[in-house]
């Protein structure tokens, strides 16, 4: 069972270079993220003169999302792993694939990275807000956890089945691109129902920048869901006890 196989790490390990480094990572690959993501939101906002969304609004955000993950995953991948998302993380831990020392650095670095992308959109725009993350008229806060659980066990399905899983082989390659495209799908189905967010950091700094909570929550419990199931499904099926093995610090 992959919950047997969660690890705590060494007392050392949150100080350790190493460490250090790859959180550093994470935090430099979700500013990235954050920064191209929420911003060419804002973009549209701009050109449209805070106009409502349309479906070229909802097809420019899924095409920025999925090219700026692949990069942020690609630079962070030889690092960090280059989760760039803390449900991937935890993801990742279901399965015993980071500890939990280790795990916890990159859920703070992955959060400041996007509070420090979003208040430097605000800087950088004028003053525009960073929108937070919200549910559209008609969708309860339920509904919403269920398109999160489901948009988040599709992607950390498709992190376990190109990243993790020992059998990878040259698909290992694609891994980047082909998150950035479970993402960037993902968004093109539930952008406009709940803004489809996957990913709690990536929620997490626009709602700090603008200091709105609203269903907040939503975006947390549903992303950590669907990255418990995916870990537990991939890697209770499709990972047997002599293939699966600890991976390297410098992968998932």
């Amino acid at each position: 069972m992959p919950i047997s196989r969660i690890a705590v790490g060494t007392p050392g390990e949150a100080s350790h270079p190493e460490a250090l480094r790859a959180a550093l990572a994470e935090f430099v690959s979700m500013l990235i993220f954050v920064f191209a993501g929420q911003g060419s939101g804002m973009a549209y906002s701009k050109l449209t003169n805070d106009g409502s969304g349309t479906p070229a609004g909802l097809i420019s955000a899924s095409l920025a999302h999925a090219f700026a993950l692949f990069v942020a995953v690609s630079i962070g991948a030889n690092i960090s792993g280059g989760h760039v998302n803390p449900a991937v993380t935890f993801g990742a831990l279901v399965g015993g694939h980071i500890t939990l020392l280790r795990g916890i650095l990159y859920w703070i670095a992955q959060l400041l990275g996007s509070v420090a992308a979003c208040f430097l959109l605000k800087y950088s725009t004028g003053g525009m807000e960073t929108a937070a993350f919200s549910l559209s008229s008609g969708v309860t806060s339920w509904n919403a956890v269920v398109f999160e659980i489901v948009m988040t066990f599709g992607l950390v399905y498709t992190v376990y089945a190109t990243a993790i899983d020992p059998k990878k082989g040259n698909l290992g390659t694609i891994a980047p691109i082909a998150i950035g495209f479970i993402v960037g799908a993902n968004i093109l189905v539930g952008g406009a129902f709940d803004g489809a967010s996957m990913n709690p950091a990536v929620s997490f700094g626009p709602a700090v920048v603008s200091w709105t909570w609203t269903h907040h929550w939503v975006y947390w419990l549903g992303p950590f869901i669907g990255a418990a199931l995916a870990a537990f499904v991939y890697d209770t099926i499709f990972i047997s006890e002599n293939t699966h093995e600890q991976l390297p610090t410098t992968d998932y």
